[in-house]
């Protein structure tokens, strides 16, 4: 899943959604707005039936297991795409230490977000995850040196009010299950601020064949800690999930190709939706008060600071 829109969306490929919409506008790409909707929707889906699959499986199986099975998948799929077209040539770059730190942080991120789900309802973990464009703003502040103002940094305030109303400290079944699906919003916020400046040199690619290569390499370190033959059925749910994950995200990607991001991105949010639907029917989570107010704070923040950084980002091409 760890895709969540922040100040820029990025996709797991580490495209930004404005370079995505030079990319557009670039090679003359007709906008589709219904089309890139339905695309994003469908992207939703496949995220939250991928997290839930990886949720049931860890009930059985070790995480390490899990995580190795779904990311060799994903890079199955994803050079399935990427190298009859680029060939080998694709991993070249000047740029091998980002690309292994990013996949390393990406790694951890996982890590903690499959840990969340053993530990806690799918929707909680998944709003907790919807908090890393907050955590991306903040490193932004005091990495990329950008301003805050008042208007930024009450948004800031409120959606970290909202992940607070989310983790519910009271609940104590929730606390040790929210603090890794904190901990994965925080890096992949990380992440999603220091991949901005690999765009301008790694093409699409690259960065996604790269990031695909390093999950597997490092999440095969994960089978020591454990391994559970599984059921032919189980290990096919086990590959599933990578590769409904890697279609999930070539419908995302697509769908910011078809249509601004700013009109397809609140879409995103659909999968918390989804989320809480297979929780319910599949675990009989009913979701708490604080789960919903929360939510709504933490979704709300986000959209708006995703607007307003997109409105920021085209009014200087506006007075030119």
């Amino acid at each position: 899943m760890n895709d969540s829109p922040g100040d820029k969306t990025t996709d797991a490929s580490g495209v930004t959604a404005g370079g995505q919409s030079d990319l557009r506008k670039t090679i003359g790409r007709t906008e589709d707005v219904p089309r890139g909707i339905v695309m994003m929707i469908v992207a939703t889906i496949l995220f939250a039936s991928a997290s839930a699959a990886s949720k049931w499986l860890v009930g059985d199986y070790p995480i390490g297991e899990v995580l190795f099975l779904r990311s060799l998948s994903s890079l199955m799929t994803g050079a399935a795409i990427v190298l009859p077209v680029a060939g080998l040539s694709v991993y070249a770059t000047k740029r091998p230490r980002d690309h292994l730190l990013r996949g390393m942080s990406q790694s951890i991120s996982q890590l903690c977000l499959l840990i969340a789900f053993s530990l806690m309802p799918l929707a909680g973990a998944v709003a907790i995850n919807f908090s890393s464009p907050l955590f991306a703003a903040v490193v932004s502040i005091f990495w990329l040196k950008e301003r805050a103002g008042w208007v930024r940094g009450t948004a800031l305030i409120v959606g970290f009010v909202g992940v607070l109303i989310v983790t519910d400290p009271n609940a104590s079944s929730l606390n040790v299950g929210a603090l890794f699906a904190l901990i994965n919003a925080v890096m992949y916020g990380s992440v999603t601020v220091a991949v901005r400046g690999m765009t301008r040199t790694e093409s699409a690619s690259t960065l996604l064949i790269w990031q695909l290569s390093v999950l597997a390499f490092f999440h095969s370190f994960l089978l020591l800690l454990g391994w559970k033959t599984p059921t032919l059925l189980d290990a096919a749910l086990m590959f599933g999930t990578g590769f409904t994950n890697a279609i999930g995200q070539w419908f995302w990607t697509k769908s910011l190709h078809l249509a601004p991001a700013a009109a397809v991105t609140p879409f995103y949010y659909l999968m918390l939706v989804w989320s809480l639907v297979i929780g319910f029917f599949v675990w009989g989570d009913v979701p708490t008060p604080s789960l919903l107010i929360g939510s709504a704070i933490v979704v709300t923040t986000g959209l708006f600071l995703f607007l307003r950084e997109a409105r920021m980002i085209r009014r200087p091409r506006i007075v030119s």
